[in-house]
């Protein structure tokens, strides 16, 4: 069939099955035969069967007719039906008789032009009738269902005392109000003893295993709260509790949850029966659960007697009447009907207003400069005023309330042919008929999950809910659009699925509130404005007093997925088109857009969900331009809010975690939490400084790039190239057809599937290397005129990253280039020298040369700046052999503008000039140790020229294969002359964050397979090469590095007899940032059924032992990683305070070329600062108070080794810290 015959309404359903041809040809046969079929054996007359026939037409027009009016009033969408000119239906009470029908059909039959129009309102009758059926037996389904499984409100209390009692105040409940069982049952509960209290240490490992489980529960229950199913929770709560083993999984949270509910519906019976499940689940009630039964009597308007009772109890309890205003989290609404209940009771009680905590000062001496006041301390401002910055708010806020923006693709626009537009068509209106498919297959879907739910299992129901069914199409549309080719792992897809449905139903709705306390923080960074006292922004915020917002519980990962899953499922059903799309001459039927099919990648086998080729075929002809992004993944419009707790900050509406983490894991969430506010304040305002930074594009680079992208790409400078230039399977002798073939030799088969399946995997490389790049550029685009914000988060060492995944300064060469600082500063008596020098920098050149000689290279090659400034893709191409081409050619372009201002020390600079560390983890490793010789490799001691710790590596490797290759050993010899700095330096630079003897050999045995000349490069002996050199180097390091190395081995073995004792590593960074390891034992998650049964490992599971081999060798890195961390930390609040904009990756810092001076000072300062403190003293404290301090677990022999070990701190050298401030080469 065409590809673009679609119907419009309820017809083109039935058109799109036909075949192709004449329309006056249908199909006589197949599935549209039915009860007025023109196929159907009859004995009439000729006469009778057209009587028949049109006595048929005018009830079947009767029933349409009703069928839509029924529609109408149920808000679907519009159906029309085609009027039939046949006889009048007759009217009610009486039948119509056969001459006068017979001649209406005579009239009627006048009326209709030819035949194929009767075949054709026929068809769609009948197409409609069998639509009528199906949704009757839906519907149906529906009710009968409902009929049959009510849900249970009545708890099944395993206590036959408290289900005798409850049977009995039941039976008597006119004479017993249920207020009064409520005040007796609390008299009788247990008094401040929870099984989940009183668990005995021994119980523990069986209660942990049950956390899972016990996650999952919760979530279900706060699902069912969030979208108004109650009754369906508080099912699901009798059901689990009538089952001793089920039971174990309640906890007191659980039952309270259900309790709000029911207090704020102000249903007294249902919240006595969840007191019945609590006593017989002996638990006591706490504030919570007494806050929910007051309030419940409120808006009941009860009697003070049992409020009095109530209050009482609650006395005896321990409990402070003042707690369930201060303690217990509640909104203004129930605050009020609360107050109300107790005032029945307690007339003249008059509720603790909410206290307002003093200002916590964080006591940390590193960070008391930072806090301490100073009326002359001048904060940096944006250059914005407040209109401005309140227009981008508005803008930003439209954003995330529409959850997902829509951006021009930068691809080649195609020219608007026939057959684009044909493909165009098509799509939209495939798509039209998939979300009336998608609407159907969710309505179903969560009929089956509520089936299972009201059986009183967990099932996906409440957690469909949370999005309306025309948000799920939408995801689930977007998810169709963007799948490659190739397809993509189901498993993957799932977990995507889930994650995008769990961040959309956190948003937040409190737009006016925000709106008026926003305008009010506007005025600390606006450029026009004015502020009583200089503060940080979280600081002016927590003034504002900015209620804290809720904190989201994250789903338990499994189910996430099983969430994903059941969605991708729905996906699969309902999306098809016509078979047409792949085969013209096939019969019109439907088929699948979508395949499930299994493939090994790294010798797995896993399911993979991939498009149907013709469907990849149509998106490439119709050459969309759009693409669809969450309002969380792009960049913001206005300055992030500052970061005032672990989850509060960022985004306007869209909750974000400070510290990022796997899906599921609760275990940093909980550290933070437990952490006193105060310690936390340096992250806090650290992440808050970097996130207030402005950019804007460099829309010259832009140009250039696109100009690369559009056509075929250029790789070597890190424009991927298109799909078109991917590698093609193998033709000729080397095709894969050639694999059956019977004289094909087996070696023959199999060097032609290597070659394939290397083939394969560049074309899925290229192909997700474009991928990211078009996000990128796109987004750049988008952004092209534009101020923008990357609101900040960390990992769980402590590292920063902007939360925009696609377009960000911590990407590559090319993504660095394409930004700038939206706010300039003159380049002032030093700036242009800075951007000479970091211009040389970006090429690579000159490493081992002062920053004078840097400059004065620059000068040399000024010709070649200002012809590749010039003439970038037309001169002499200078700025391509660059190591860094992309940002040394936005540079040059700089160095030009400078150089030709009329005065240069006035031109407003937007450029960012880095310092980078030199070997950033060796530099914390020599100034922890005092190891003088390390110090001076890394350039902590002043020196006229840099230091490079790598050549001297090379250098030392060097020493030890000559003494080897005298003393006869082959390999020695045969390495004579490729021992280099390039060889070595990647495991050099790894090597302090953890990297093996087995991953630097093969980061070793990589680059000499890169050297042309290496002899026998393709026999064993780069394998014999690779492991002597990969000895020689550790040798090496071990003899440079002797206090670098005992601390690592001293943190390794802490880490490992930490594990043994059954604990994962944690510890505090200097700013106060506590620290776990997420690493444990994998536990196997499987869910069973659908499309494929999925398995993944998850290793973040806290009920499982931790993965000692993962803890010791990731102690020594991540320890590093959170000490420098600490470093960049430091100097940007430090930096901040001095008025300077400042932005970081990692160990890498950015500032304006007029502030570089500045910023190193400020970047020694604090490096000394860090390490004055005893780091390694202080840790072993911790350590042994955290892990060694429980007389229970003292005896254990492996506490005894860990306390020796930690004990054991190793000893410093004699470096001087106060050189680093002198030495020029520490950041450069």
């Amino acid at each position: 069939m065409s590809a673009v015959r679609w119907g419009r309404g309820a017809a083109g359903f039935g058109r799109a099955l036909w075949p192709a041809g004449s329309p006056g040809l249908l199909a006589e046969e197949g599935a549209l035969g039915g009860v007025w079929s023109r196929k159907r054996s009859s004995t009439a007359s000729p006469c009778e069967q057209d009587r028949r026939k049109d006595w048929g037409h005018a009830e079947l027009l009767e029933v349409l007719k009703a069928r839509v009016r029924q529609l109408q009033a149920e808000g679907v969408a519009e159906v029309t039906v085609k009027r039939v000119a046949v006889a009048r239906a007759p009217e009610a009470g009486g039948a119509q008789p056969p001459r006068q029908a017979q001649a209406g059909a005579k009239g009627a039959a006048a009326t209709l032009s030819s035949r194929w129009a009767q075949k054709l309102d026929s068809d769609q009758q009948l197409m409609e009738k069998r639509k009528q059926r199906l949704e009757g037996k839906l519907q149906e389904r529906v009710e009968k269902g409902a009929w049959q499984k009510q849900l249970r409100l009545e708890p099944r209390l395993l206590s036959r005392k408290l289900a005798s009692q409850l049977q009995h105040w039941e039976q008597g409940a006119p004479r017993s109000p249920w207020e009064e069982q409520l005040a007796q049952l609390l008299q009788e509960a247990p008094h401040r003893l929870s099984s989940e209290a009183a668990a005995a240490p021994a119980d523990r490992g069986p209660e942990s295993r049950l956390e899972g489980q016990r996650q999952r529960l919760l979530s279900f229950f706060e699902c069912c709260l969030l979208t108004g199913h109650l009754p369906l929770a508080h099912h699901v709560l009798v059901t689990h509790h009538s089952k001793s083993q089920q039971q174990r999984l309640l906890t007191l949270s659980m039952y309270n949850m259900v309790m709000l509910g029911w207090a704020r519906q102000g249903s007294f019976k249902e919240l006595t029966y969840v007191f019945f499940m609590l006593k017989d689940a002996g638990l006591a009630p706490d504030l919570q659960s007494y806050a929910a039964a007051l309030q419940c009597m409120g808006r009941l308007d009860q009697d003070a007697g049992t409020i009095r009772r109530c209050l009482k109890q609650m006395a005896q309890d321990g409990l402070q009447l003042q707690g369930l205003f201060t303690a217990v989290p509640l909104s203004a609404e129930e605050r009020a009907e609360l107050l109300r209940a107790v005032r029945k009771a307690k007339p003249t009680f008059t509720p603790p207003r909410l206290p307002v905590p003093p200002p916590q000062v964080n006591t940390s001496p590193l960070l008391r400069e930072i806090y301490a006041k100073d009326p002359a301390v001048s904060y940096p401002r944006l250059h914005l005023s407040l209109k401005e910055l309140q227009g981008l708010f508005q803008q930003q806020l439209r954003v995330e309330m529409a959850t997902t923006i829509t951006v021009e693709s930068v691809e080649k626009v195609p020219l608007l042919t026939k057959e684009v537009l044909h493909a165009r068509k098509t799509l939209a209106g495939l798509r039209t008929r998939w979300r009336t498919a998608l609407y159907r297959e969710l309505q179903e879907t969560k009929e089956s999950e509520a089936h299972a739910a009201r059986e009183g299992r967990l099932s996906l129901f409440p957690y469909l809910c949370l999005l309306s069914e025309k948000e799920i199409v939408r995801v689930l549309l977007q998810t169709l659009q963007a799948l490659p080719a190739q397809g993509e792992s189901l498993l993957f897809l799932a977990h995507e699925l889930g994650l995008r449905v769990f961040k959309r139903k956190q948003l937040r709705n409190e737009v006016q509130e925000l709106e008026q306390r926003y305008s009010k923080y506007l005025h600390l960074l606006a450029s026009d404005t004015q502020v009583a006292e200089p503060c940080l922004p979280r600081q002016h915020w927590e003034a504002l007093g900015v209620p804290e917002a809720p904190h989201e519980q994250p789903w338990p990962m499994s189910v996430v997925v099983q969430l994903g899953k059941q969605l991708a499922e729905v996906l699969v059903r309902a999306a098809q088109m016509p078979s047409s799309l792949a085969a013209p001459r096939s019969p019109g039927t439907l088929i699948p857009v979508l395949y499930h099919v299994y493939s090994f990648r790294s010798f797995r086998q896993i399911g993979i969900l991939k498009p149907h080729p013709a469907f990849t075929q149509l998106l490439e002809t119709a050459a969309e331009r759009t693409l669809t992004f969450e309002s969380t993944d792009v960049p913001m419009l206005c300055p992030p809010l500052p970061w005032t707790s672990p989850h509060s900050g960022a985004f306007l509406l869209s909750p974000t975690k400070m510290m990022r983490s796997v899906e599921g894991s609760q275990q940093h969430q909980l550290l933070l939490e437990r952490c006193p506010p105060a310690e936390l304040h340096g992250a806090l305002d650290a992440l808050t400084q970097l996130g207030n930074c402005a950019w804007r594009v460099n829309g010259r680079v832009l140009d250039l790039v696109l100009e690369l992208f559009t056509d075929k790409g250029c790789p070597r400078l890190g424009v991927p190239a298109p799909p078109s230039e991917a590698p093609r399977p193998p033709e000729g002798r080397q095709a894969p057809k050639r694999c059956l073939l019977p004289e094909v030799s087996p070696a023959e088969k199999a060097e032609m599937r290597r070659e394939l399946a290397r083939r394969l995997k560049v074309a899925r490389e290229m192909q997700s290397l474009r991928a990211d790049a078009l996000y990128r550029l796109s987004l750049a685009q988008h952004l092209r005129h534009r101020v923008f914000w990357l609101p900040h988060n960390m990992d769980f060492r402590g590292r920063t990253y902007p939360c925009s995944p696609h377009f960000n300064h911590l990407g590559s060469d090319l993504a660095r280039a394409l930004l700038e600082f939206a706010q300039g500063r003159p380049l002032g008596p030093h700036g242009l020298n800075w951007l000479k020098i970091h211009l040389v920098n970006l090429t690579g050149l000159k490493k081992r040369e002062s920053l004078q000689a840097r400059r004065d290279y620059a000068d040399e090659l000024m010709e070649d700046i200002l012809d590749s400034a010039d003439r970038p893709m037309t001169g002499r191409k200078w700025w391509m052999e660059a190591d860094e081409p992309w940002q040394a050619l936005a540079c040059c372009m700089e160095v030009a503008r400078a150089v030709r201002a009329p005065d240069p020390t006035a031109y407003v600079s937007h450029f960012p000039v880095h310092q980078d560390g030199s070997c950033n983890g060796l530099q914390h490793y020599a100034a922890l140790g005092r190891d003088s010789v390390g110090a001076a490799s890394v350039n902590l001691l002043p020196s006229d020229l840099p230091q490079d710790v790598y050549s001297e590596v090379a250098a030392q490797v060097e020493v030890f294969r000559r003494q080897d290759a005298e003393q006869g050993v082959q390999v020695a010899q045969v390495l004579e002359g490729f021992i280099s700095r390039k060889v070595v330096k990647q495991t050099v630079m790894t090597v302090v964050y953890g990297v093996t003897r087995y991953g630097g050999r093969l980061q070793i045995e990589k680059r000499l397979r890169e050297i042309h000349d290496f002899p026998q490069v393709r026999g064993d002996f780069v394998w014999e090469a690779s492991h002597y050199l990969v000895r020689q180097v550790f040798n090496s390091l071990q003899e440079m590095f002797s206090g670098t190395r005992s601390i690592q081995r001293w943190l390794t073995e802490s880490a490992r007899l930490i594990s043994h004792t059954g604990s994962a590593v944690e510890w505090v960074t200097p700013l106060g940032i506590p620290i776990i390891q997420p690493y444990h034992r994998d536990s196997k998650v499987m869910i069973k059924g659908g499309l494929q049964s999925l398995t993944f490992s998850s290793s973040v599971d806290t009920s499982q032992k931790p993965n000692t081999l993962k803890q010791k060798n990731g102690f020594p890195p991540n320890f590093i990683h959170s000490l420098d961390s600490s470093h960049m930390m430091l100097t940007a609040l430090h930096c901040y305070r001095k008025g300077l904009t400042f932005v970081s990756v990692h160990d890498c810092f950015w500032t304006h070329a007029a502030d570089v001076a500045v910023m190193n000072q400020v970047c020694r300062e604090q490096f000394v600062r860090l390490h004055s403190q005893p780091i390694l003293h202080n840790l072993s404290r911790f350590l042994i108070e955290r892990f060694c301090s429980d007389p229970r677990t003292s005896k254990s022999i492996w506490v005894s080794r860990l306390t020796d070990t930690l004990l054991s701190v190793p000893k410093t050298g004699t470096f001087n810290l106060e050189q680093v401030k002198h030495s020029t080469y520490f950041f450069s």
